[in-house]
């Protein structure tokens, strides 16, 4: 079976991701894919708190066509922080209505969130098109592939598919109130802890092992930093956490799930 990886949560540390996909094995000192047919999903969250998002999302762009060319593949999902991203370069900072206590609406939240100026000064056409191509989850050999550790994502249907038509048609939208319910869809956390919740998203989604970033192995987890350099497993063995929490001063993990 072809090797299969998952990296998340790279907010902005392009340096990290390069140095840990070499360190895997998957690209060479240049920067470029030497990864054969190995399989790498990253799963959101490219952007914020680090210094070059949109280099991180360069550098993903090239190599899903240098894998593909090489007989692998590179995949990516949506994270929160690309939601909110989005919403701020649509939106920028006007009012939002139902959110009275955001003034600054989502540019002003996206900024919390450690937003970036450069990163939005850089933005591109293609980028934004990218970006807004992203689905939310994959299942791919049995692991079910989504950014957050959460069940809201059964609010936008009850298959991987139906998934992600829903949140390609809110990436679409224009009406500033409908993206303040889906930024909190697919901002959800700490949601999977017992076994049964991670059945019941199994059980709906396929798979048999659930992968996903976003909640920091240090700071959500409690692991110490010699801990979270690798991945945690729980809810009944069922769920696997990878955000080793780069921006925090943990590491930034690729993973090998096969």
């Amino acid at each position: 079976m072809r090797p299969l990886f998952a990296a998340s949560d790279m907010h902005g540390h392009r340096a990290e991701f390069r140095a840990a996909l070499r360190d895997s094995g998957l690209i060479d000192g240049a920067g470029d894919w030497c990864g054969a047919d190995a399989r790498l999903w990253v799963l959101g969250d490219y952007f914020d708190r680090g210094p070059d998002g949109i280099g991180v999302v360069d550098d993903i762009r090239r190599l899903t066509v240098q894998a593909a060319l090489s007989g692998g593949e590179v995949g990516a999902l949506l994270g929160n922080h690309e939601a909110h991203l989005l919403a701020a370069h649509r939106f920028g900072s006007a009012p939002v209505p139902g959110w009275a206590a955001r003034a600054d609406g989502y540019w002003g939240a996206w900024m919390t969130l450690g937003g970036r100026e450069d990163d939005m000064r850089r933005l591109t056409p293609e980028h934004l098109e990218w970006l807004r191509s992203l689905p939310a989850m994959a299942l791919v050999d049995g692991h079910l592939l989504m950014h957050c550790d959460s069940t809201r994502y059964l609010e936008f249907g009850d298959t991987v598919e139906a998934v992600n038509k829903a949140v390609a048609g809110h990436l679409a939208g224009i009406d500033p109130a409908e993206w303040l319910t889906f930024c909190f869809l697919v901002s959800g956390r700490g949601e999977l802890h017992s076994p049964e919740a991670a059945d019941f998203l199994l059980a709906a989604f396929g798979g048999s092992l659930i992968v996903h970033g976003h909640s920091t192995l240090i700071s959500c987890f409690g692991l110490s930093r010699a801990e979270a350099r690798r991945p945690f497993r729980y809810g009944g063995g069922r769920v696997l956490a990878i955000d080793g929490g780069v921006f925090e001063g943990g590491d930034l993990l690729v993973t090998r799930l096969l």
